[in-house]
């Protein structure tokens, strides 16, 4: 049976060029693929003939000597390549798009790499969020040829070496061994009058300076990415994308443990005894603070809803103070004896009413030693 005319198979015009070819294989090869036609026998040929008018299509040289000779210009028999590409080449060229994929014997351009930058905040900053400025050293595509890597009024070629695929196969006896096309380093194509800024890689070196947009609630560990900011790829492909990752600086007052933030606030003897007002340092300003009389060191006080509003959503959360009874220091004679007198006027307080903690704790002291000699 006389083979149906290749254009005619992918349903596109003889002018049609490589875009519109790729697009007519790729939803005809999806249409016919073995996977969704269930060993349907027609559904299967149909698949090859598509296959292999892409084939001929897809390649500069088949393809100019189709047009001449018609079928008798391709043999598809000739140096191993012919009428049946590998199933899988296949299945990457068509999934691979949706996927991430790529097919093995047709090199695509390579996607840029991803970039990272370490950017330090104050406690300030990453609570209430603002916009930075970066400078970021890179590889930016190439403005004299638009990241094609030919110069100007000029283009690239189809590999002569490869016709295209981006590799070769190496046969000794039985064995055929693929290898990286040594002319187009595995690209398929070659430009053959580079552009002068580039020199043909598509891409330039360059600091770019970014404005990031820090939300309000970020934390060490966070990363903001920003998409298509990393490096560009090779010969116009995509460029990766670059992450700002976040690292807040230790602050001399706050500690930060998830929306809560916690703190230390030293008060008086007196303070502690007595009670009574003191101001505590929040991230908005100072606060009034209660002090019942008879706090004792350590003792938790929590604000409600001074913390940290998360990036994340959720409730604002707490600030908890740590209040810490500071030993006076640098006394004077008069000071001191006042404290020595204060000190005798506890003495017969055996039941520990001026001192509870004590009493438990010399208690406890003797009920040890007395169980040692007991």
């Amino acid at each position: 049976m006389s083979k149906r005319d290749y254009y005619e198979v992918l349903g596109v015009a003889k002018g049609a060029d490589e875009k519109e070819i790729k697009k007519a294989y790729k939803r005809l090869a999806m249409k016919y693929h073995p996977d969704r036609t269930q060993g349907d026998k027609a559904m299967e040929e149909k698949f090859k003939e598509v296959q292999e008018a892409y084939e001929i299509l897809s390649d500069d040289q088949k393809r100019a000597a189709y047009d001449k000779y018609g079928h008798a210009g391709v043999d598809p028999n000739r140096g191993g390549g012919g009428g049946g590409a590998d199933f899988n080449d296949i299945f990457g060229d068509v999934f691979g798009d949706i996927f991430g994929g790529g097919r093995r014997g047709q090199s695509r351009a390579q996607r840029g790499s991803d970039l990272r930058y370490n950017l330090e905040l104050s406690l300030e900053e990453a609570v209430k969020g603002k916009s930075v400025e970066i400078k970021v050293p890179t590889w930016v595509s190439c403005d004299s040829c638009d990241g094609s890597g030919a110069k100007k009024g000029t283009q690239a070629k189809s590999c002569p070496t490869c016709h295209g695929a981006g590799q070769v196969t190496m046969r000794q006896g039985f064995f055929a061994v693929q290898q990286t096309c040594p002319t187009c380093s595995g690209r398929g194509k070659i430009i053959p009058d580079p552009c002068s800024k580039c020199h043909g890689d598509g891409r330039v070196e360059k600091t770019k300076t970014l404005s990031v947009k820090i939300p309000a609630g970020v934390d060490t560990g966070d990363r903001i990415r920003l998409a298509g900011e990393g490096e560009a790829g090779m010969f116009g492909a995509q460029a990766g994308d670059l992450y700002v990752q976040v690292h807040v600086k230790d602050h001399p007052i706050f500690v930060r443990d998830g929306n809560n933030l916690y703190c230390d606030v030293p008060i008086s003897f007196s303070t502690a005894a007595l009670g009574g007002e003191i101001d505590v340092p929040t991230l908005d300003g100072r606060v009034k603070l209660k002090i019942p009389a008879e706090t004792q060191t350590d003792k938790m006080f929590r604000l409600r809803g001074k913390g940290v509003q998360s990036v994340r959503g959720g409730g604002v959360g707490d600030l908890v103070c740590k209040v810490v009874v500071e030993t006076p220091v640098n006394l004077s004679e008069r000071q001191k004896e006042l404290l020595r007198q204060l000190d005798e006027s506890w003495i017969g307080d055996s039941e520990g009413k001026h001192r509870p903690k004590s009493k438990g704790f010399f208690d406890g002291v003797k009920k040890f030693f007395d169980d040692l000699t007991g």
